[in-house]
């Protein structure tokens, strides 16, 4: 049985809520990810920062990068999957809320990140052709 830990990305890093937007941005270009998990002071898991939210959230309205807080952004509870669930958890918990990036926790510890991308190569086609258009917009 293949399970989250199997095929998720482990080396995650994470951007801190204190940690101003333009340098939220400055990692996700260093690192060539889309997204970045948001860990509070208390290294736990508050939300996921992607690079449409900068642009929709921050640049789109005008606000300054420098001024705004990646904390500020991370609204809401992040949806995860815990690191032995099975993949047809991850399948249906990423079509379920339509995200492209679910974080897997391991009790309350971030221990790494499932893209679709992650899912593409583990997966039968058939199931990552179903996840892909799960996830597109209308």
């Amino acid at each position: 049985m293949t399970v989250a830990r199997d095929i998720m990305t482990s080396d995650v890093t994470c951007a801190r809520e204190s940690d101003t937007v333009l340098d939220a941005a400055g990692t996700l270009a260093r690192l060539g990810v889309g997204a970045l998990p948001v860990c509070g002071e208390d290294n736990r898991l508050k939300g996921m920062l992607t690079d449409r939210d900068i642009v929709v959230k921050v640049l789109a309205e005008g606000k300054e990068p420098r001024a705004v807080h990646v904390g500020e952004l991370a609204q809401g509870e992040a949806v995860t999957i815990g690191a032995d669930d099975d993949v047809e958890d991850v399948l249906r918990t990423m079509s379920e809320h339509r995200v492209r990036r679910l974080p897997v926790i391991d009790g309350h510890d971030l221990v790494g990140v499932v893209a679709q991308a992650d899912v593409a190569r583990a997966m039968p086609h058939l199931a990552a052709g179903e996840l892909v258009e799960a996830l597109s917009y209308d």
